[in-house]
């Protein structure tokens, strides 16, 4: 049972996404503060903020209330997306890509001859039998 357990941690698939968690979880704080520092003041620059420090368009209700639409959470959580999608491709995924081709080019995969079909070995057969008849 242990040494299953040890197979399956020093596999690597299990390391790479360790360490893509704990990448991500600490990026997450850098978009975080870039977001609210730069994006957030770019946007409102175009909508006011309400008194909850929400900022977006507001509408008036049917009852007389204003309600504010926070677009600038759904640009923060884009925004947020994007910029670890993008961290993740190029720190992660680009360069395994790269190591991936490096090696294979190193060691290439020798493709096996194509087997031949049941019906191109009987075909063979039947080849190999007309031509023992013919020469008995």
């Amino acid at each position: 049972m242990i040494k299953g357990f040890k197979e399956f941690i020093l596999r690597g698939n299990v390391i790479d996404l360790a360490v893509a968690v704990v990448i991500g979880g600490a990026f997450t704080a850098v978009v975080n503060a870039i977001v609210a520092s730069i994006i957030n003041p770019l946007v409102s620059l175009f909508f006011v903020a309400d008194a909850a420090g929400k900022f977006g368009p507001k509408i008036t209700g049917l009852y007389g209330q204003e309600v504010t639409f926070p677009i600038g959470d759904l640009i923060t959580a884009i925004i947020s997306f994007l910029a670890v999608a993008i961290v993740v491709y190029f720190a992660f995924v680009m360069p395994m890509n790269i190591y991936k081709e490096r090696r294979a080019k190193k060691n290439p995969v020798v493709e096996e001859a194509a087997q031949a079909s049941e019906t191109e070995l009987l075909a063979e057969i039947r080849d190999l039998l007309q031509k023992q008849q013919r020469g008995a």
